[in-house]
C-alpha cells in the first residue's frame, strides 16, 4: 500500500492555538453577521477552524461566550473626556458615544441590554464616565448609585428599543384621541428622537439637583 505523501515543507497549515479573546473575536463576527440566535459552538469551531470539543477547554457554553463577547465590547467603549464643559454636554457626549458603539454591533447589543443584566459591569468605561460626570453635576453621593442607575436604565432602554424597531413602531401610534384629520406622521428620524430623549433625561436631572439646592446635597 503506497504511504500518503506528506504535503511539501511549508505548506502544511499551522494550527493557531484557540485563545478565549481569538474566541470572543470569532464569535462577535458572526453575532454580527447573523445574529445571537444563529450562533452555536459548532459554528463558532468551524469559524476558528477548530475541533468543537477544543472550545470547552476555553469557555463552557455558548452564554460563557456571549457573556465573554459583550465584556470584550463594553471595554472598547471609548468616549472623550471633557472635564471642563458642562455637565449637560459631557452626558450628551457620553450617551452618543454609547449609542454610536451600540450601532457598530447592534445584534448584539440589542441582546445584551434585553437578556444580561450584568452587561455593564462597575469598571466599565461607560458606567466610570456616567458615575464621574453625575458626581460632577452635583448628585448627592448618598443617591449617586441608584441616579446613575436609573439614567444608565434609561440610555439602554431608548437603545434597544431603536435597535428592535419598537420606537419606530411606538412612535407611529396614533393617539386613541386624535382623530385621523388630527394625526400627522411622525418624522422618524432616529438622531432627532435620541436627542430628545437625552433632553428629556437632562431636564429631569436638572430639576432633581435644583430641588436638592442647586445642586449642593449632601456628601458634597
Amino acid at each position: 500500500m503506497e504511504k500518503a505523501k506528506r504535503p511539501p515543507r511549508g505548506t502544511r497549515k499551522r494550527e493557531v492555538p484557540l485563545t478565549e479573546a481569538g474566541i470572543y473575536a470569532a464569535a462577535l463576527r458572526l453575532i454580527d453577521a447573523d445574529g445571537v440566535e444563529a450562533l452555536t459552538m459548532r459554528k463558532l469551531a468551524t469559524a476558528l477552524d477548530a475541533n468543537p470539543m477544543s472550545l470547552y477547554h476555553h469557555v463552557p457554553n455558548k452564554d460563557a461566550v456571549l457573556r465573554g463577547v459583550a465584556r470584550m465590547v463594553g471595554t472598547q467603549f471609548r468616549t472623550v473626556t471633557l472635564k471642563d464643559a458642562p455637565w449637560q454636554e459631557r452626558i450628551r457626549l457620553l450617551a452618543t458615544d454609547f449609542r454610536t458603539l451600540a450601532h457598530r454591533h447592534p445584534k448584539l447589543m440589542a441582546y445584551s441590554f434585553s437578556h444580561q443584566a450584568d452587561f455593564i459591569q462597575p469598571e466599565d468605561p461607560f458606567w466610570v464616565a456616567l458615575t464621574a460626570i453625575l458626581d460632577a453635576a452635583g448628585v448627592p453621593h448618598s443617591e449617586l448609585p441608584l441616579i446613575s442607575a436609573l439614567v444608565g436604565a434609561v440610555i439602554t432602554g431608548v437603545l434597544t428599543a431603536e435597535l428592535n424597531g419598537a420606537l419606530h413602531r411606538w412612535s407611529s401610534l396614533k393617539p386613541p384621541t386624535v382623530g385621523e384629520d388630527g394625526f400627522t406622521p411622525p418624522d422618524h428620524d432616529e438622531n432627532r428622537v435620541f436627542r430628545l430623549a437625552l433632553d428629556t433625561i437632562i431636564m429631569g436631572l436638572e430639576s432633581r439637583l435644583a430641588a436638592d439646592g442647586d445642586g449642593q446635597g449632601a456628601g458634597h
